[in-house]
């Protein structure tokens, strides 16, 4: 009897845990009673399912239905010690959706680990299989099989460790040390990058070999290294297991289909995997005589042993083990990207960005097409609660209580509203003034959807929508065919650039966005075809079923050609793409269930998609067509050679893409022809040649003298030029890529322009890459393209910023900016960054009051994580009175106060000058709160108002104190340092100030500074571990009161309703006066 993984599967989703042990792996009834315990006073029933040799399998039911928890599950293992000291216990719940199996490790000088493997039945339950392939007993094992044989199989099943920072932390470790075992590479970097490359296919062979891809051995590494190891003690002479096996299985094995005899009993029987990955390298090619030591592959094959690799995804995220994610995260630890300006970008933030333009996009270019079909709008009219989002529609259908409802009408009767919400009613840390907002929110947007209000796809952006939902509704819902077969046609046609794609993150989101909509096509098409249409387009449908079915599976149908057709990739670091393409490699295998009877396992060749993916300097390069005809023809004549034509140019781009088009026609076969290698040669050597070519006439650009063969490499190595004119010839000369995406580098233009230098652009001033890479999108996309980024807050906040404000502004249809603040949550872990999110539709106009619209500063925490998008609120803006800020404001109210304000004639600056002795001291920093005073701090952060002698410094106190001003910093600023133009810019004009409001607020201003002095504390800071500062503490949040007084003195100017103070003076007022966070503000 063979390991049945297909009835194991279902064994294990049905429940039957007696049938899945005795006939599936081969253990043995047990004759036990049931065991019952009482434990944290719940009752629980153990059933005795399996044993072999005496280790017991145990099922283990509680009363109440639920499954128990951690610490209640380690006193029942406790408890069954009593029993059988070695056991497996299975937990399961009523409802038969949840499994928990617990094996515990007990060894004599060691604590006693638990090691718990979470299963639910949606999930594909992989990690779980393996473990128990590794524990199934063959008839051949069971004659002389002990206890501890049984047990030492179970402990290397179920003794795994999670994937924690401590495998980053060891990984790292481990990489330092297989690099010094590698000769050959006298260049430190390449050797790095060789260290990594060797490292990244062993750990795509982990992932195969566990799935039985190579020979059917779940240790295929571990028992080709025994077996090289023992072949040199037998035979006494050494063969070096890198250069007689692993180099053989790389390049003549996993990366070849023609194989020797010889060669197939040294590897066994392994699938021919193409991909591009096993191919020989550049950097063998470079360095033929390049040797590792055995000892190498001996520590990293121990390290990767404490671990359990399955291919597999993780829809709930409850499994633990390592699946191929660990490799972007593991890329982004230790190859140290933050000095790279580069960051993790989790899975919340990259989704967000992806379906935003990808789905808006794909619905404009369908609407493009102008088919008649049924009115999609009406979906969101007929059933307007399917497209809210759950956490915005939490409770708002509960009656309030009454000590909330009194506060709807009387805005005195509204003490509780800054209270938490009860549990049924809010969202977690809510508090009832958000949740009330969240209620109107709802009200409102559900009003529109059931008034027909909502008509266009970015409606769906601006109210926050779910719009995947929608989309694959669309689909679903369509009557008409050939409505069908554009959106089909459209999704392949789609291309989807990151520029800077690192590991891939972003990549995958495009994917977990147009797979469904794929597989929605191609199930609509099904129907289509049953309902026996006439439609002549039902035949198109046919074929496209047709060319399904001879794929491995449907699933592998679409992400292969999601792959090929839609994702599109460039990062200046080669082992950034690498390992992108190792991960999209394994997401395809993941799909494959080995079938050892066919040829090749049954296993179609994995796609070549290293002309989707690829390396270079997205910034350094010509991007069109004019590019390349100014260096060629332009006004820079004397300094280039006239001898090329642009003609031949174009023509031989024109080659390239054609090459690039048969290249991947050929991949869209299951079984790739023989010309699969031949077109890849040719494809390479035409893009290098004309690379070349290129290369020369940016160099002089840059003043490189090209006959100087060792400074024009020397260029090319500091510069890595990337062509986009060449690379991406199809696309760019159809006008560009129509979504991209992305993360780009957050550095300064100083501290890189020592390695390469980038020509005059318009956002040159703004002096960050990532000014740099937004404009460069604009160039490489068309008018009807979408881009979507996550980039620094102050962006769209800091005059330095202002060419790239008018640049996006102008270059903008429709933009969309979310604003997320840095503590108390951060979006990216362990970084102090203000962010902000931009969903950008291209279009070009010398208008630059377009539609846009914009978040308030959003404050969050890390447990609320979960709800953070689906909360995102958008307000029209169309300030333009800062020229460096496009205001934070996202309210409604915002907006009304806004106006009220833009009333006043002139600003408060204007009452400054540039000496006096009439000085008003306060700090640029503090995070909820801002020092102003009438005295020195002794701070290293203080700086001086000096104001006009006839104006009172304590009225100049009192307003830049108040909320309002507090308000209206938040909307304009970085939201980090307090500078000139966060002060200069509040709109007062004094001279039309009342004398009674006047004298008010010169008196509470001093009130408020005595406040000051009275609540504050001397305190000893210590900077960077080093410095100590004695400074003085001020604790304002004590000082709210006289501050509310301010602004109601300041409302009664502005002309603010009741309700717009009310706003003004509980703006944020869950985090200004949270009692942990005002201790650490100033």
């Amino acid at each position: 009897m063979k390991f049945n993984r297909i009835q194991v599967k279902k064994h294990l989703q049905s429940f039957n845990f007696t049938t899945l042990f005795i006939e599936e792996l081969g253990w043995d009834y047990t004759d036990i009673s049931p065991i019952y315990l009482t434990v944290d006073m719940e009752n629980y029933k153990l059933t005795g399912i399996a044993q072999k040799r005496g280790l017991m399998v145990y099922h283990c039911f509680g009363e109440n239905g639920k499954l128990p928890i951690n610490k209640t599950r380690r006193k029942i293992d406790e408890e069954m010690t009593n029993y059988s000291h070695e056991h497996l216990i299975i937990y399961t719940d009523e409802a038969q959706k949840q499994q928990i199996w617990q094996w515990v490790r007990r060894e004599p000088g060691k604590p006693v680990a638990s090691r718990e493997n979470n299963y639910h039945i949606h999930q594909s339950g992989e990690s779980l299989i393996q473990k128990l392939e590794a524990i199934y007993i063959s008839l051949a094992e069971e004659e002389n099989l002990t206890l501890s044989e049984v047990t030492k199989k179970t402990k290397k099943a179920f003794d795994v460790d999670k994937v924690t920072k401590k495998f980053y932390e060891n990984f790292k470790k481990e990489y330092s040390t297989f690099l010094g075992f590698i000769n050959g590479i006298p260049v430190k970097f390449d050797q790095e990058w060789y260290a990594s490359l060797m490292l990244n296919r062993l750990m795509f062979i982990y992932f195969i070999q566990r799935k039985g891809f190579l020979n059917n051995d779940l240790d295929y590494l571990r028992t080709k290294l025994n077996q090289c190891q023992q072949n040199n003690e037998q035979n006494n002479q050494f063969y070096s297991f890198y250069r007689y096996f692993l180099l053989r299985l790389f390049h003549n094995g996993l990366g070849s289909q023609n194989r020797t005899p010889e060669l197939e009993t040294l590897l066994g029987k392994i699938p021919y995997l193409n991909g591009g990955l096993f191919t020989v390298h550049y950097l063998e090619q470079t360095y033929p005589e390049i040797t590792i030591q055995d000892t190498a592959f001996t520590q990293i094959f121990n390290f990767f042993d404490q671990y359990n690799w399955y291919l597999d995804e993780r829809p709930l995220k409850n499994d633990h083990e390592i699946n191929p994610d660990v490799l972007g995260y593991i890329f982004e630890k230790y190859i140290n990207q933050k000095q790279m300006g580069a960051y993790y970008t989790k899975e919340d933030i990259t989704e967000y960005i992806s379906k935003n333009c990808i789905i808006p996009y794909l619905f404009d270019a369908v609407k493009s097409e102008n088919i008649e079909n049924y009115d999609i709008w009406n979906l969101l009219k007929d059933n307007p609660e399917r497209y809210i989002y759950e956490a915005v529609k939490k409770g708002v259908n509960l009656p309030l209580p009454d000590d909330i409802a009194i506060g709807l009408n009387d805005i005195a009767k509204r003490q509780s509203w800054n209270l938490p919400a009860d549990e049924n009613y809010g969202l977690p840390t809510e508090i009832w003034r958000e949740y009330i907002t969240r209620k109107n929110r709802y009200v409102e947007i559900r009003e529109k959807l059931v008034n027909g209000e909502v008509k266009s796809i970015n409606d769906l952006i601006t109210y926050n929508l779910n719009i995947r939902q929608f989309a694959e509704d669309v689909i679903n819902n369509c009557q008409k065919p050939q409505f069908l077969y554009n959106i089909y046609q459209q999704l392949g046609k789609m291309s989807i650039l990151d520029p800077t794609c690192g590991s891939g993150a972003f990549l995958f989101a495009a994917v977990n966005v147009l797979e469904p909509l794929y597989d929605a096509c191609l199930e609509k098409m099904t129907s289509f075809i049953e309902d026996n249409d006439k439609d002549k387009t039902i035949k198109q449908f046919q074929q496209i079923l047709n060319d399904v079915k001879v794929h491995h599976n449907r699933r592998y149908f679409i992400l292969k050609k999601i792959m090929l057709n839609n994702l599109y990739g460039v990062d200046i670091m080669e082992e950034a793409t690498e390992i992108c393409k190792l991960r999209l490699f394994l997401k395809l295998a993941a799909q494959v269930t080995p079938n050892h009877s066919l040829p090749n396992y049954g296993i179609e060749p994995l796609p070549d998609i290293d002309f989707n993916i690829r390396a270079g300097n997205s910034l350094v390069g010509f991007a069109s067509y004019d590019e390349v005809k100014k260096a060629v023809e332009g006004s820079q004549q004397l300094k280039l050679d006239l001898f090329s034509d642009m003609t031949r140019i174009d023509e031989k781009a024109k080659r390239v893409s054609e090459v690039y088009q048969t290249f991947r026609d050929i991949q869209s076969a299951t079984v790739y022809s023989s010309d699969f290698t031949g077109t890849k040669q040719v494809l390479q050597e035409s893009l290098d040649s004309l690379n070349e070519e290129l290369n020369e006439y940016l160099a002089r650009e840059y003043g490189i003298d090209v006959k100087n063969k060792q400074e024009l490499e020397k260029w090319k190595l500091s510069h890595r030029p990337f062509h986009w004119f060449v690379e991406f010839y199809g696309i760019i000369n159809r006008g560009g890529f129509d979504v991209i995406i992305g993360n780009p580098p957050y550095l300064e233009y100083k501290d890189i322009k020592d390695n390469y230098q980038i020509l005059d652009n318009i956002t040159k001033n703004c002096s960050n890459l990532f000014a740099y890479i937004l404009e460069k999108c604009t160039f490489i996309s068309h008018i009807k393209s979408y881009i979507g980024m996550i980039i620094p807050l102050s962006a769209f906040s800091t005059d330095r910023m202002q060419p790239l404000i008018n640049y996006i502004k102008r270059t903008s249809l429709d933009l969309y900016l979310a604003n997320f603040s840095w503590r108390p949550g951060k979006l990216f872990d362990g970084v102090n960054l203000q962010l902000t999110i931009m969903i950008q539709k291209i279009g070009y106009t010398s208008n630059i009051n377009n539609n846009i619209y914009t978040t308030k500063y959003i404050l969050w925490e890390s447990e609320t994580r979960n709800e953070l998008f689906s909360k995102i609120e958008f307000i029209l803006t169309n300030d333009n009175r800062l020229l460096g800020s496009i205001l934070k404001l996202g309210y409604e109210k915002s907006v009304l106060i806004l106006d009220k304000l833009r009333k006043e004639r002139s600003e408060i600056g204007h009452y400054f000058t540039k000496k006096s002795n009439n000085i008003v001291f306060y700090r640029r920093g503090g995070l909820y709160w801002k020092v102003f005073v009438d005295f020195t701090t002794e701070s290293s952060e203080e700086k001086i108002i000096y104001l006009l002698e006839n104006v009172d410094k304590y009225l100049i106190i009192a307003v830049l104190s108040s909320n309002i001003w507090f308000w209206y910093f938040t909307i304009t600023s970085d939201c980090r340092h307090l500078g000139n133009r966060d002060i200069n810019t509040f709109p007062l004009d004094i001279k039309t100030l009342p004398d009674k409001l006047y004298k008010k607020l010169v008196i509470l201003g001093r009130k408020y500074v005595n406040d000051l002095k009275l609540n504050a504390e001397n305190t000893t800071r210590v900077y960077k571990g080093k410095k100590t500062v004695e400074c003085l503490s001020f604790k304002i949040s004590k000082s709210k009161p006289i501050i509310d007084e301010i602004d109601k003195i300041l409302a009664e100017h502005y002309g603010l309703t009741e309700e717009e103070l009310d706003f003004i003076i509980n703006y944020d007022i869950k985090y200004r006066m949270g009692k942990e966070l005002a201790e650490e503000d100033n």
